[in-house]
C-alpha cells in the first residue's frame, strides 16, 4: 500500500542505519515489523503474567523459545 508521510529525515537515516537497509521503504518496513512483533510479545507477556491466558507450552519451551527476547 501507498501512503504519503512526513517522516524526519535524520529519522530516517537513524532507521535505515540500525535495520541495515540501505533504501528506505525497506527500512520503514522493516522497522514497522519489529516494533509490531514487539508490541504483540509484550502484550502476550502481560496476559501470561496476569495469569490471563491458558498457555500451554512448558518453562523449558518457553525459555526455547524468543517471546523473552527484546532488541
Amino acid at each position: 500500500m501507498r501512503i504519503t508521510v512526513e517522516i524526519d529525515a535524520k529519522q530516517v537515516k537513524k532507521i535505515q542505519k540500525l535495520t541495515g537497509q540501505k533504501k528506505k521503504s525497506p527500512a520503514l518496513n522493516q522497522a514497522l515489523a519489529d516494533y509490531l512483533r514487539e508490541q504483540e510479545k509484550k502484550a502476550l507477556l502481560a496476559k501470561v503474567l496476569a495469569g490471563r491466558t491458558d498457555y500451554s507450552l512448558t518453562n523449558d519451551q518457553l525459555e526455547e523459545s524468543d517471546l523473552y527476547e527484546t532488541h
